[in-house]
C-alpha cells in the first residue's frame, strides 16, 4: 500500500521531499520505488512480447535485498564427511532392512562428527540433513495395469485358534491389480511346497495365467544374490513359469511399493475374514470360513471380464516328491517318521510313495493301492482298518484292542457296545461293504444297530402281551372256582 500511495503521488507531481514528510518512509526508499516503476513503464513500451512479467513485477510487493551469509564452519570437508555417514546409514538399511530400530539420530550423526574434530552446532547439522534428504526424496509413478498383465504374490501371518490353541499360520496371498480380485490359501508354513502348491491351487481355480507374476526377494523365488544387481532364481519357479507360461518380476530389494497391491491386500483379507472370527474347529474349517468370506469380498472386482484375458490353463502340475519305501511286518511305510498303512498284501515287497502337500499315495506295480491324509507329528500313524480285513478274520481276538479299530472312536463304541462277543461277525459286515467308505459303513452299522434294538423291544412287547393273557386266564378260572363252590354250599 506504501508502494501504491508514493506512485500516486508522484503522478500527481508531490515532491518527494513533501512524500517524505506524509508517509514517513525515507526519500531514498520513495525514489527508488518511482524510478523501479518508470524503468518498468518504458520497458513495456519497448518489450511488448514481456508484458506479463513486467506487469507482474510492477505490480509486486517491494522486496528487500536477500541476505546472503557465508557458512563459515559448514566446510566443503565437513558436507563431504556428512554425506559419507549418510551413505553408510543407507547400506545398514539394505543389510537390516528399511524398517530397523537402529537409524543413527541427528545427534549422534553431530557426536561423531564432533568426535572426528568438527566444530559445529546441532542446529547447522539439522539443517543440512533436512536439506539433503529432501533432495532424496522418491517420486511414486502411478500405474494402470490391463486385463490378464499383471498379477501380485506374497506371504502374510495370521494369527488363530484351529483347535489346537493360539497358533501362527501363514496366508498366500494373491491379487491382481487390474481387476482387484483378492484370494488366499491358508497354510502351517511358508516352505517351498506351499508356495508351489498355492500356484497350482489357484491356477486350477481361475482356469487362467496371467502373463506376468511379481514377487518379492523371499527365499522361495531367490536362490542367492550375485553381485549388486543380478540374482539366481529359484529353479523349481523356473521350472513352473515355464510350464505355465508366465513371466517373472522380482522387486528390487526392500521396495515394498513395487507390489503395493498386494502388500494392501495382505492387511485388507486379514483384517476383513479373521478379525472378527478367529476360533475354528479345524484347519480345514478355517479354510472353508475364508472361501465364504472371500467370494463375498470379490463381488465387486471384475475377474469374470479378466478371465477372458489370461493365458489358457494346463493341466495341474504334478508336485509331489517321490521316495521308494519297504513294507513292514505290521503292513506300514515310514514317511518323514510317520507310519502309513498299505494293504497287507504288499508286506515284505517295496511300495513307491508319492508325497503331495496334504496326502500321500502309494502304488504298487505302478497301481495305486492307497491314499492317506499326510501327517506330520513324529511318531503319529495314519492306519486304515481295511488294509487288515482278511488277517482280522483270521485272528478276531485281535480286533479289539488294535490300533486300526481305536483309530476310529465312534467306530469302537459300536464294537464295544454290539460286538464285543461276535467279532467275526463285526468283521463279516466290513469284507461285504469293502467297496463302500468308512464313512457309508458307520452308517451301515449304525441301521443295523437300530434295527436290532427294534427287534429287541417288539420281543419285550410281545412277552409282556403273553403273560397279560395268561394272567387275564388264570383270574377267570379263579373266579368260575369260586362261583362253582359257592353254588355247592
Amino acid at each position: 500500500m506504501d508502494k501504491a500511495k508514493i506512485i500516486t503521488l508522484k503522478r500527481e507531481g508531490v515532491s518527494t521531499r513533501e512524500i517524505s514528510r506524509r508517509t514517513g518512509i525515507s526519500r531514498d526508499t520513495i525514489a527508488k520505488y518511482w524510478r523501479e516503476f518508470v524503468e518498468l513503464k518504458n520497458q513495456l513500451k519497448e518489450k511488448p512480447e514481456l508484458k506479463e512479467e513486467i506487469q507482474d513485477e510492477m505490480l509486486s510487493k517491494p522486496k528487500s535485498a536477500p541476505r546472503t551469509r557465508t557458512r563459515h564452519k559448514f566446510t566443503p570437508e565437513l558436507e563431504e564427511r556428512l554425506h559419507e555417514i549418510l551413505a553408510a546409514e543407507k547400506r545398514k538399511d539394505r543389510i537390516l532392512g528399511a524398517n530397523h530400530k537402529q537409524k543413527l539420530t541427528n545427534k549422534q550423526i553431530r557426536d561423531k562428527l564432533v568426535a572426528e574434530g568438527f566444530d559445529i552446532s546441532q542446529p547447522t547439522i539439522n539443517n543440512a540433513l533436512a536439506e539433503i534428504r529432501s533432495r532424496q526424496k522418491n517420486v511414486y509413478i502411478r500405474q494402470h495395469y490391463d486385463l490378464g498383465d499383471r498379477l501380485e504374490y506374497d506371504f502374510g501371518e495370521v494369527r488363530l485358534d484351529c483347535g489346537e490353541g493360539i497358533k501362527t499360520y501363514h496366508m498366500a496371498v494373491f491379487c491382481a491389480p487390474a481387476s482387484r480380485f483378492r484370494w488366499l490359501y491358508l497354510y502351517t508354513n511358508q516352505k517351498k511346497t506351499v508356495f508351489m502348491d498355492s500356484h497350482v491351487q489357484f491356477f486350477g481355480m481361475i482356469g487362467g495365467v496371467w502373463r506376468e507374476i511379481v514377487y518379492d526377494n523371499m527365499k522361495n523365488v531367490v536362490t542367492k544374490f550375485i553381485g549388486k544387481n543380478d540374482k539366481e532364481l529359484n529353479e523349481d519357479l523356473v521350472k513352473m513359469s515355464m510350464y505355465y507360461g508366465f513371466k517373472i518380476n522380482v522387486t528390487n530389494c526392500f521396495s515394498g511399493n513395487e507390489k503395493g497391491s498386494v502388500e494392501k491386500s495382505v492387511d485388507v483379507l486379514r483384517n476383513e475374514i479373521f478379525a472378527d472370527n478367529w476360533r475354528f474347529l479345524s484347519l480345514d474349517n478355517a479354510r472353508e470360513y475364508a472361501v465364504s468370506r472371500l467370494n463375498k469380498l470379490n463381488e465387486e472386482s471384475k475377474i469374470e471380464e479378466e478371465q477372458v484375458c489370461l493365458l489358457p490353463t494346463m493341466p495341474p502340475l504334478e508336485l509331489a516328491a517321490i521316495c521308494e519305501c519297504k513294507v513292514d511286518k505290521s503292513s506300514l511305510v515310514s514317511v518323514d517318521c510317520v507310519k502309513y498303512s498299505v494293504p497287507e498284501h504288499l508286506v515284505g515287497k517295496h511300495v513307491i510313495v508319492k508325497k503331495y502337500l496334504e496326502k500321500i499315495c502309494v502304488y504298487a506295480e505302478n497301481q495305486p493301492v492307497c491314499t492317506h491324509k499326510r501327517a506330520f507329528r513324529n511318531g503319529t500313524m495314519q492306519i486304515d482298518i481295511m488294509h487288515y480285513l482278511n488277517t482280522l478274520y483270521k485272528k478276531p481276538g485281535a480286533i479289539k484292542n488294535s490300533i486300526a479299530l481305536k483309530s476310529i472312536p465312534k467306530l469302537k463304541a459300536l464294537f464295544d457296545k454290539h460286538y464285543s462277543k461276535k467279532p467275526k461277525q463285526f468283521i463279516e459286515i466290513f469284507q461285504e461293504n469293502s467297496h463302500l467308505t468308512i464313512e457309508k459303513i458307520l452308517e451301515i452299522f449304525e441301521q443295523k444297530t437300530a434295527i436290532r434294538g427294534e427287534i429287541r423291544a417288539l420281543d419285550v412287547v410281545k412277552s409282556v402281551s403273553q403273560v397279560d393273557v395268561l394272567t387275564r386266564s388264570l383270574i377267570d378260572n379263579y373266579a368260575s372256582l369260586l362261583v362253582s363252590g359257592g353254588v355247592k354250599r
